[in-house]
């Protein structure tokens, strides 16, 4: 056996093959045409919602601020593996190299974990909204909310650098078809030949943790708000609140949701076919409701929209 074909079989540098969703579609060119409109909706929702954030003086509050950091996040997070996906459709291509495939794993594990620690800071800005209104304007000054933000983007990229490093040096002796359309942890695992065991239980406290923390500061904070809000004397003060979290709810519960069904549950309830409908769920239609949820719920977002749209009549008027 020379050289080439050992390093083929044995160190992983040969090219992945991403069997995808097409594959499992009857009718793949349609379902390419709504994944292409779904991830257009995606961009453009986010990407507006994050203009709005921006040149609305009204939203240039914290709970916006960290709203806008989710469009953004959402918008990178799709960014990652649909296009590489219509592309290969169309093209008729399917193979992705190992480079490749690490740097999508890695892009896809930090923003993953980054969304994660950005949603318990948007449940703890609502906490201090909320619970503490009179030193919530010194306590989530804009500062706090960069230093908060910034923490999240950090611990997302510690998720990433942990476990892409260690899933691409396994070695890969066997079919090199990834039962997914993209990198993912688990499904590029599978194709290892040697004792992923250890590693297995290493990455489920990893993804545990990752997960244990924010769920904490978001069922506490959550915790607190309700007790508030019980106490609240003001019905009209109790819809607003209420309305404010449970769309922040909303979107806890998809996110978390798919997360502790890919990397907490055993390998028995999984099959690659629900693996890919979860998926498709996490990173393709989640990122199109996030910017749904936060703004046809909100009569600020959708103000300043209004607004926004009404800019021609406004400068006609002006001209007369």
């Amino acid at each position: 056996m020379d050289i080439t074909t050992w390093m083929t079989n044995h160190t992983g540098w040969a090219d992945f093959i991403l069997v995808g969703l097409f594959r499992q579609s009857q009718h793949p060119a349609l379902l390419c045409v709504v994944i292409f409109l779904v991830f257009l909706m995606a961009l453009s929702g986010n990407a507006v919602l994050i203009i709005l954030i921006h040149s609305s003086a009204k939203l240039h509050t914290p709970m916006y601020f960290f709203i806008s950091q989710l469009s953004l996040m959402d918008m990178m997070y799709i960014s990652i593996t649909v296009p590489k996906m219509l592309l290969d459709q169309v093209l008729g291509i399917s193979t992705i190299s190992v480079p490749e495939c690490g740097i999508q794993m890695f892009l896809y594990l930090t923003l993953g974990g980054s969304e994660y620690f950005l949603l318990a800071a948007m449940a703890y800005d609502r906490y201090m909204a909320i619970c503490h209104p009179l030193h919530y304007p010194m306590l989530m000054n804009h500062r706090v909310c960069l230093l908060l933000a910034s923490g999240c983007w950090f611990l997302g990229s510690v998720d990433g650098f942990m476990l892409t490093p260690v899933t691409m040096t396994f070695p890969f002796c066997t079919s090199r078809e990834i039962q997914h359309f993209f990198c993912e942890v688990p499904a590029v695992m599978k194709l290892s030949c040697s004792d992923t065991s250890l590693y297995e239980t290493f990455m489920y406290l990893c993804c545990v943790l990752m997960l244990l923390i924010p769920v904490t500061v978001i069922s506490g904070s959550y915790s607190c708000i309700l007790l508030t809000i019980h106490r609240m004397n003001s019905a009209e003060g109790r819809r607003k609140a209420l309305a404010t979290c449970s769309s922040h709810m909303m979107v806890v519960t998809l996110f978390y949701g798919a997360a502790v069904y890919t990397y907490m549950l055993p390998s028995s309830y999984h099959t690659p076919q629900k693996d890919m409908v979860v998926s498709v769920f996490y990173t393709i239609l989640t990122p199109v409701l996030n910017p749904l949820i936060y703004s046809f719920r909100n009569k600020d977002v959708t103000g300043a929209l209004r607004k926004m749209l009404s800019v021609g009549p406004v400068f006609q008027e002006t001209v007369k």
